[in-house]
């Protein structure tokens, strides 16, 4: 015989939070300049279906944020992360600091933001 009472009820997780991990990047950049970050996001769960996205604002300054050799991404728009482990590239425009975020969330709503500020050498 099988018991199914109430409070022999089967728990399905359907929400898995993660950290994202950041390779160190330079303090200061120049106007032209790229720097090179590298994000990781790393999972709690193994949850086959799950997409992971960024969007960015930058609020000092001005420069490009781009994935890998794709075109620039526009700032506040959602882009699909097609790989847990990538590399973005920030170009500075300017000669003044620069201070931008980014956000990383998952398909369950859960999100992360990292910021970065870079002082002018110019």
């Amino acid at each position: 015989m099988v018991s199914c009472s109430k409070d022999d009820e089967l728990e399905i997780q359907n929400d898995f939070p993660f950290e994202v991990n950041v390779m160190p990047v330079p303090k200061d950049v120049a106007n032209g300049q790229t720097v090179e970050i590298r994000i990781t996001i790393q999972r709690t769960g193994n949850y086959s279906n799950m997409q992971y996205f960024l969007r960015y604002f930058q609020f000092d300054g001005l420069g490009t944020l781009r994935y890998y050799d794709e075109p620039p991404y526009l700032p506040n728009d959602l882009y699909q992360l097609p790989t847990e482990q990538f590399r973005l590239y920030y170009t500075s425009t300017s000669s003044v600091s620069q201070s931008f975020d980014v956000w990383i969330s998952d398909s369950f709503g859960n999100e992360k933001q990292i910021s970065f500020q870079f002082n002018s050498s110019d």
